[in-house]
């Protein structure tokens, strides 16, 4: 998966760290959040205007 288009690393958002695009969600927090055990549907619910391809594109930011 490709996940230039859905996170963004900006200066003005977030002190630069990688984001959501269009949120201020982190790479960071998501990554934070499974490994204490959240389940994409958990995630989810705690962030209801993501979806699943944004959580893949998380993932997908750690392997490059």
């Amino acid at each position: 998966m490709k996940y230039n288009n859905r996170i963004e690393a900006n200066h003005n958002i977030m002190l630069g760290k990688p984001v959501i695009k269009g949120t201020r969600i982190t790479v960071e927090t998501i990554l934070n959040k499974m490994s204490q055990g959240a389940t994409f549907e958990n995630i989810l619910k705690m962030y209801p205007n993501l979806i699943k391809e944004n959580i893949n594109a998380c993932i997908a930011y750690v392997h490059v």
